[in-house]
């Protein structure tokens, strides 16, 4: 992969990890000001769903009438190509059975318990805090996969040991970051002049810490249905849009059964409605865009190798803007959970390495063997 190809990824998972921190810091921002959390999901998802259902099908049609245009022109002469216009094309969607659609309602379910785990641990924590615990994913993720099979577990390869001491060093390193603090390293200057940027001045920061390692279970439960769901259902924007839009059903009701004050739908102060359109735009349409886009042309490996950059971000972004406090104890988790969350990716990375190797012995072997056949056939 030559240089103007890997940089135009490079670009866009910085700005795709950029647009994740100002998801947790706007989402922080309205419960800040009154927003209940899981009012803030059902609004953001809402919006999210209405932007995602015309997307879909556009970008679905787009991609049907690309497919159909070069299987076209490769099949048919130059002279009559113009002539494939004239005939509209089909989008070719996996069928919708009701099978499906429980696999979209529990992809639903485990992200609005994400969601909503996850914002009310922002809320009583920081954002620096939550982009450390998101390192804990790719770990967590192995081991439901181990649990369902989806994986194997060899503890004489170097793989699996690398996998396994990954995860162990990621939940050591969020129980660091979530029961100890330690001195102050970094202060905003404005942090005793400005008490209405401290978002997080009344924080409970061990509550927040298990919120978001709640969350981060549901994000991988998340990602092994979603697995599953786009094996039967290949369609991706679909599966982001009816996934956004049964979050939305089920948010609405847990509002509906936590009741509440009126003001609470309220989009005043304006911050309220800023972030409610940020979730929606950046959160849901143009982070998933990006990273989607990256990883069809790097892997997931090179994509997620840029999770740890969130940290950095973040603590810029609370210290400069926010007032947040970076403590000694967020530096000290975060960097053994990048420790362990780079020992998770290596071993990953090594086995898809071997997959290969192994896939390329195998089909030299019956190439050799279809070799020896034919020869055997020929003799007298």
């Amino acid at each position: 992969m030559g240089k103007e190809m890997i940089g135009l990824p490079i670009v866009g998972m910085v700005m795709a990890e950029v647009a994740q921190v100002g998801l947790m810091i706007m989402g922080k921002a309205a419960m800040s000001h009154g927003m209940p959390n899981f009012v803030f999901v059902f609004y953001s998802n809402a919006l999210a769903s209405l932007i995602l259902l015309p997307a879909s099908f556009l970008f679905h049609r787009y991609r049907s009438f690309s497919l159909s245009l070069s299987l076209s022109l490769s099949i048919i002469p130059i002279s009559l190509s113009p002539l494939i216009f004239r005939f509209p094309c089909r989008s070719h969607l996996p069928p919708l059975t009701f099978s499906i659609l429980c696999w979209f309602f529990l992809l639903g379910l485990l992200g609005c318990f994400a969601q909503i785990s996850g914002y009310a641990g922002i809320y009583y924590s920081s954002p620096t805090l939550a982009t450390a615990m998101l390192n804990l994913i790719p770990g967590l993720t192995f081991i439901l996969a181990v649990a369902f099979r989806m994986e194997t577990l060899n503890l004489r390869s170097s793989t699996s040991q690398a996998k396994s001491l990954g995860t162990i060093v990621s939940i050591a390193g969020a129980f660091i970051v979530t029961f100890y603090k330690g001195p102050s390293l970094l202060m905003a200057p404005s942090h005793s002049s400005s008490p209405h940027l401290l978002l997080g001045q009344q924080s409970n920061w061990v509550i927040g810490g298990f919120l978001l390692a709640a969350d981060c279970v549901f994000a991988s439960a998340w990602l092994i249905v979603q697995a599953s769901v786009l094996k039967k259902f290949p369609a991706e924007l679909f599966v982001v849009f009816y996934y956004c839009f049964f979050v939305t059903l089920q948010s609405g009701i847990i509002c509906l059964i936590m009741g509440g004050d009126l003001s609470a739908w309220s989009f005043k102060p304006d911050v309220r409605l800023v972030a409610v359109i940020y979730s929606a735009v950046f959160g849901s349409a143009f982070q998933l865009g990006v990273s989607t886009w990256c990883m069809h042309r790097t892997g997931p490996v090179f994509v997620s190798m840029f999770k740890p950059l969130g940290i950095v971000v973040s603590v810029v972004i609370g210290v400069i803007f926010l007032g947040d406090t970076f403590f000694l104890g967020s530096l000290v988790g975060a960097i053994v959970i990048v420790t362990g969350f780079y020992s998770v990716m290596w071993g990953k990375a090594k086995e898809g390495k071997l997959d290969v190797q192994t896939q390329g012995m195998m089909s030299e072997s019956s190439s050799q063997k279809v070799a020896l056949l034919s020869n055997n056939t020929g003799e007298p």
